[in-house]
């Protein structure tokens, strides 16, 4: 374990600058506008305090604030939001991240999930110890966000009709059929619930699975929201798809041209499995 060593009282000025005048993170381009030095110049000195556990690195030119009650330098991200937000802006934190934000779950996520207009190689980075699932839209399809403070940071965050929907594109951003199903009811029955704003957004993403998945489980959880459910009708789209393709689909419901599990065909259940 490496441990955080002692610097000089002039470098600890310049470090102590550097934390006025960023936000959690640090780049090269930053550090020699603020230094005034040379971008090599400042790269050295980045490289150098991270050497030292001032700084760590999580990418190449890129570097996070060690926490001042570290004692060595493996700490993990003090707030991954933050990193998040510099690795892969323009993006949100979305699936169930969001959802946990908005106490729209109890279950707990170690991987934050991130929205990105980018597209990075790799989809699931390990960032000192954090995992992160990375998913890619195009950027006009980046709305629906809340600008949220982390520290002294704004990062943004799917609003929870926007965290949903996400979640009706890709099961997998909500761990899985299960959990985003109970994600989905506990939006409904929650002071967030927002119809209008569902339907909105449904069809900005312009996603016909997500018509399919909401309409199906409108139908079945809460069949007494008619307007929601005619505007899920006349977003259908061709081809049939899996309520969820991770899992296996035996029984076809044409209303909504949707492969379901055989225990999600049948009318008097709830889906539990």
């Amino acid at each position: 374990m490496e441990t955080i060593s002692g610097i000089g009282k002039g470098s600890r000025a310049r470090l102590s600058e550097l934390v006025r005048q960023t936000r959690g993170t640090v780049s090269v381009p930053q550090a020699a506008e603020i230094l005034r030095l040379p971008a090599d110049k400042a790269a050295r000195l980045l490289a150098w305090w991270a050497k030292k556990g001032w700084l760590s690195r999580v990418r190449g030119g890129l570097y996070v604030f060690m926490p001042l009650e570290a004692r060595s330098m493996d700490t993990v991200l003090e707030d991954p939001w933050i990193v998040a937000d510099r690795l892969f802006s323009p993006c949100y934190i979305g699936g169930w991240s969001a959802a946990e934000y908005w106490e729209l779950t109890e279950q707990i996520f170690r991987t934050i999930v991130v929205i990105t207009a980018r597209k990075p190689r790799n989809r699931k980075p390990v960032i000192k110890g954090t995992s992160f699932l990375v998913r890619s839209i195009s950027a006009n399809k980046i709305f629906g966000t809340s600008a949220v403070w982390r520290g002294q940071v704004k990062v943004n965050v799917s609003d929870p009709s926007r965290t949903v929907l996400d979640m009706l594109g890709d099961p997998k951003l909500g761990g899985g059929l299960r959990p985003m199903v109970d994600i989905f009811r506990q939006y409904m029955a929650s002071k967030q619930k927002n119809t209008d704003l569902l339907i909105e957004y449904a069809r900005r993403m312009d996603n016909g699975a997500v018509f399919k998945r909401l309409g199906f489980l409108m139908e079945r959880f809460f069949p007494a929201e008619q307007t929601l459910i005619a505007a899920c009708r006349s977003g259908l789209t061709k081809g049939v798809i899996r309520l969820d393709p991770a899992l296996p689909a035996e029984k076809m419901v044409t209303t909504w041209q949707l492969w379901v599990p055989s225990t999600w065909a049948r009318k008097d259940t709830t889906g539990d499995q």
